[in-house]
């Protein structure tokens, strides 16, 4: 049995759960940057347990990812309890009537097809991508996907507005659509994006963010979209890997995985809180460079 300090120094959990706070959130790819930093800093222990198939590492990603999701869910405590109180009346009335009844139920759509192929290929694509030269090249590519997105964008704002009825009902004054007004099938098709994700250095939330620019949603909404989006997949995703949490992969690190998931729950909540501010005003240019 190895002693903690040859496992995972408190110090080593401490950054590595702020680098999980922050990067989770900024379209930048948390998974992407754990996979890299310790190969740059010459954390041989975590390197070797990144890819492996049972090991610390997994044990403490789940803690980080369930602390993010706490963190989440506590910014938008107020949001989250319209929404579920939405769909829960959709159920009685059996019809969508409002905007967060619509929102809360693409957020079930967008959220199944993620789930269903984090389930598939979740594992595979750790053990076989989870490499920090993998990780370097998804990183760029992660750019490219945030360039493509605002590229888009300002493509569709330069075309000449031709819209029926039915389109401009769906349009803010400043010639964005709402939030709510994304089809179900837009939804899924995010939800099916997702899966790339799952690549150590995809970002979960600048795949959706990018998607939501190319649909012709502004920044703000397109951010707010992700992050409420966010909170069940990364909550599933650590409820899920819990038993190796308190199995034998957890040995030896249970303290510093709630160091790290402390930290992480704190660099996740004042990180939304200024990516919020951030995007109202602000693009993805920044991340992508």
């Amino acid at each position: 049995m190895h002693a903690n300090t040859e496992l995972m120094t408190f110090l080593q959990a401490i950054i590595m759960g702020l680098l999980q706070g922050v990067t989770e959130l900024f379209p930048i790819s948390s998974l992407g940057h754990s996979v890299i930093l310790p190969q740059l800093l010459g954390w041989t222990q975590i390197v070797k347990a990144q890819s492996v198939n049972k090991s610390f590492f997994l044990a403490f990603l789940v803690g980080l990812h369930v602390a993010t999701a706490a963190a989440l869910f506590v910014y938008f405590r107020k949001d989250w309890m319209e929404i579920i109180k939405g769909i829960l009346q959709t159920f009685v009335t059996r019809k969508i009537d409002t905007p967060v009844q619509r929102l809360g139920w693409l957020l079930v759509v967008t959220t199944i097809p993620a789930g269903i192929m984090g389930l598939l290929f979740e594992h595979l694509f750790r053990t076989l991508f989870a490499k920090p030269l993998a990780a370097s090249i998804f990183l760029f590519i992660n750019g490219l996907i945030l360039v493509v997105g605002e590229r888009k964008r300002k493509q569709s704002q330069q075309k000449p507005k031709r819209l029926h009825a039915k389109s401009t009902s769906r349009m803010l004054r400043n010639g964005h659509r709402q939030l709510a007004s994304l089809e179900f099938k837009e939804a899924g098709v995010i939800g099916v994006a997702q899966v790339f994700a799952l690549l150590a250095g995809i970002s979960r939330s600048g795949i959706t963010m990018a998607a939501g620019l190319v649909r012709g949603m502004d920044h703000e909404d397109s951010a707010r979209f992700s992050f409420l989006l966010a909170t069940p997949i990364i909550l599933a995703a650590g409820l899920y890997k819990l038993p190796s949490l308190f199995g034998s992969a957890g040995s030896g690190v249970r303290p510093q995985i709630l160091v790290g998931a402390i930290a992480a729950f704190i660099a996740a909540y004042f990180s939304v809180s200024y990516l919020v501010r951030y995007f109202k005003t602000n693009n993805l240019y920044p991340f992508a460079i």
